[in-house]
């Protein structure tokens, strides 16, 4: 089992580096969760074929077609993966490729910029993303007035929810304010430890938050222009 990256504990004050110290003897080995050969089939045959491929050159077309062939190596790999926590090299790089919009194409600001990863570190991720998705609502830690990155939800559904809930309030002559925020830079602006004790707080597993940080740690990214980086 490996530690946590000592870029995280340099960041970390004292007693937050003692406390990562003592949680490194809290992950248990039920604590990572299986990596399935029919799960990772299953992920592999409905890969979208138009998706474009990642720094690692493995495109989803020959990942589909190959599907029944490389279930088994990759589902091996995955659960590597896991229970070290550590990522492939190419798994960490992303191509950010600038996509024209409209308007003068020498204006870099009529380009929107679309970041290009691995497909199976993709895979990984969702695989990942299921397992944390299913423990928090087994903790029953996401509210129903969630709605953002929710399954089954969408802006609509808030929209609906808010229309209803307006439409009943004015319906009993009740009086009420309206007051918008976002944050939508929360996670670049918030410092790592901080972000860490809100996933705890939350009742997410340490090994949950380890994997989120160490699959963080050491991300790189390189601009590619006609296949040219």
């Amino acid at each position: 089992m490996t530690s946590l990256p000592l870029s995280l504990l340099l960041k970390a004050g004292p007693q937050e580096s003692q406390s990562l110290e003592v949680r490194e003897e809290a992950c248990r080995k039920d604590d990572f969760p299986s990596v399935e050969e029919d799960c990772v089939r299953d992920h592999l045959s409905n890969a979208d074929i138009h998706k474009s491929m990642g720094p690692d050159g493995m495109h989803p077309r020959v990942l589909r077609e190959l599907a029944d062939v490389i279930a088994e190596p990759l589902s091996i790999v995955f659960e590597r993966s896991c229970r070290t926590q550590e990522m492939p090299e190419d798994w960490r790089k992303a191509n950010v490729t600038p996509i024209f919009k409209k308007g003068k194409k020498e204006d870099p600001r009529n380009c929107r910029l679309v970041s290009l990863t691995s497909i199976p570190g993709k895979m990984l991720e969702q695989l990942i993303l299921e397992d944390i998705s299913k423990r928090v609502e087994e903790k029953k830690v996401i509210r129903s007035s969630q709605y953002g990155f929710t399954k089954e939800k969408s802006c609509l559904t808030s929209l609906t929810a808010f229309y209803d809930g307006m439409t009943s309030w004015v319906d009993e002559g009740r009086k009420w304010m309206l007051s918008t925020w976002t944050s939508v830079r929360l996670f670049t602006l918030s410092p790592i430890n901080i972000l860490l004790g809100k996933f705890r707080k939350c009742g997410l597993d340490e090994w949950s938050v380890r994997w989120i940080v160490n699959w963080l740690n050491g991300r790189t990214q390189r601009v590619a222009i006609s296949g040219a980086v």
